[in-house]
């Protein structure tokens, strides 16, 4: 559901993993290199980056640097609405990889996140609830960081974002943009409509866009072959995925593979 830890006493993050929450990495002192979805990432003292549930993430942690990894299910904190939209508010956990590095507000952020550490430690009366209003302060932190930066101000749908995990809880079941839309009480043309808002693409190609990503992780780092992966992602014919995939990347499955380990 929600668990915290510091940087300094964890272990295994060496190696890619891959968890179906949501993260938040923050480094408080030195310097921390990491990776996520196959691009690399430099923190230092005050900055912090968030990634997506289902991301490919490993780091490599210098002795001292010094920090938390914070991690929580949609579930957990996403109670209606406006929690849907907050935790993708600009681009924070999107799924269109738009990770970054974010310098924050050090004294915000670092007092929730030790509040939140002790909370879940003693788990005081309603702490559940002390610790979803604090994640909400550090999300608060980071857009106005954001966009105090001069960034630009990008507020998804909530159902916009809910068409976006429906997509990605069913990957193996291959489902058609009609279907998606049955399942979220909705329409093709408003799940069309939402997509070009946020997106500039239509729905269809949103899918496609997901089904992509989810492909380069599982041909990167599932040591599944061409085949398998086909599989895993609702096509019923390999040679059809990888028609699918060279049209999306201009690569062959089998040629992306044989790209990362040169």
């Amino acid at each position: 559901m929600i668990t915290i830890a510091s940087l300094e006493t964890i272990t295994g993050l060496e190696h890619p993993r891959r968890i179906m929450r949501y993260v938040l990495i923050y480094c408080s002192s030195g310097n921390l290199a990491m990776n996520i979805d196959e691009k690399e990432f430099h923190l230092s003292a005050g900055q912090t980056v968030t990634i997506t549930s289902g991301q490919i993430h490993s780091l490599s942690r210098p002795p001292k640097a010094k920090g938390y990894i914070l991690e929580f299910t949609l579930d957990f904190f996403c109670k209606d609405d406006k929690d849907i939209e907050l935790i993708f508010h600009n681009g924070l956990f999107c799924h269109f990889a738009m990770n970054e590095v974010i310098p924050v507000d050090k004294t915000i952020v670092e007092a929730q996140l030790r509040s939140i550490e002790e909370e879940l430690l003693h788990q005081p009366y309603q702490y559940l609830i002390s610790v979803h209003s604090r994640i909400e302060l550090i999300l608060v932190a980071i857009n106005r960081a954001k966009v105090a930066r001069g960034d630009e101000i990008w507020k998804p749908d909530a159902l916009f974002l809910k068409f976006l995990e429906a997509v990605r809880n069913n990957f193996e079941h291959n489902y058609s943009l009609g279907q998606l839309a049955n399942m979220l009480g909705t329409t093709e043309l408003k799940l069309n409509e939402l997509a070009r808002l946020h997106t500039g693409k239509t729905a269809q190609n949103v899918i496609y866009g997901l089904v992509t990503s989810e492909a380069k992780r599982l041909l990167t780092y599932g040591n599944l072959s061409v085949k398998e992966v086909a599989y895993q992602l609702g096509f019923n014919d390999p040679f059809y995925f990888s028609n699918f995939f060279k049209k999306q990347t201009k690569s062959s499955p089998k040629q992306y593979k044989e790209k990362l380990t040169i």
